[in-house]
């Protein structure tokens, strides 16, 4: 394995990533909104005894659902506010953070293989020192590892938020729970990996960033099943979910990466790009 040469692609592809505001601008305001501005605004939310009553009220059939043990670390809480917080920061944000590493890992690998025909670079790599599946391994290296990168500073990030915009509410440090913890260091791994393998697979069928970008987004799609389902009171991020979740997703993976590297030929890239 010529890992010289995949040092060298993945360096490049990083550098090329963060010249480029298309590709920067969605890697940084997305996180920002999701994991320090929304969890902040629920929280002061919640310090409001109306918002907060009327907050549990509506999801008073949700709470009545839940599997016994996520209901009690709810029901444990002595005020409105605290349940509140519980309830939405620990269990409601729980999908909704999974968006982070796929979102990144989608506009990364877009750019990566689309980028590269509609920047006219990709002729240079039929003349990389290195096999199609080094190259692979690099493309695939140089989106996944800024893409579980983020979703790690972004749970920090996120842990530290909510720890502190609580601490008036909550009087101690709530978070991580046992589920977050494997939620970022088992399942954003994992659904970093699966953006990866569906953009190798279509980066033959696309000439430019936005048309890969576009068909890229529809991997969210199963994200928003997830977040929809827990709202509606279908599926519950419990840790048992969040194990079984990160399973499942690895073995799509394991599929996934069978395939890409079967079908995936520079040549193939190239004459897609003319």
């Amino acid at each position: 394995m010529n890992w010289g040469a995949i040092r060298a692609i993945v360096g490049k592809d990083m550098m090329v990533v963060r010249r480029s505001k298309a590709v920067m601008l969605p890697i940084i305001l997305v996180p920002l909104m999701l994991l320090v501005i929304a969890p902040v605004a629920v929280i002061f939310a919640a310090q409001n005894e109306t918002a907060a009553q009327d907050t549990l009220q509506e999801m008073s059939r949700f709470i009545e659902q839940m599997p016994a043990g996520m209901s009690e670390a709810v029901d444990a809480r002595e005020t409105d506010a605290e349940k509140m917080i519980i309830l939405t920061i620990i269990y409601m944000m729980a999908p909704l953070y999974l968006v982070i590493p796929l979102l990144v890992a989608t506009v990364m690998a877009a750019d990566s293989f689309a980028g590269e025909k509609e920047r006219k670079t990709i002729e240079a790599l039929l003349y990389a020192p290195m096999t199609d599946r080094e190259l692979l391994i690099a493309k695939v290296l140089s989106s996944w590892i800024p893409a579980v990168g983020v979703g790690l500073i972004g749970f920090i990030a996120y842990g530290v938020v909510v720890n502190v915009a609580g601490w008036p509410v909550m009087g101690e440090i709530y978070f991580p729970t046992a589920m977050w913890i494997l939620l970022a260091l088992w399942v954003t791994p994992a659904i970093a990996a699966t953006a990866q393998g569906v953009m190798v697979l279509v980066s033959s069928r696309v000439n430019t960033f936005q048309e890969a970008y576009q068909l890229g987004g529809l991997i969210v799609l199963p994200v928003v099943v997830l977040v929809v389902g827990q709202a509606a009171g279908v599926i519950y991020f419990s840790l048992w979910l969040v194990v079984l979740l990160g399973a499942v997703i690895w073995l799509i993976n394991a599929v996934l990466f069978t395939l890409a590297a079967d079908r995936f030929r520079r040549e193939r890239l190239l004459l897609a790009g003319v």
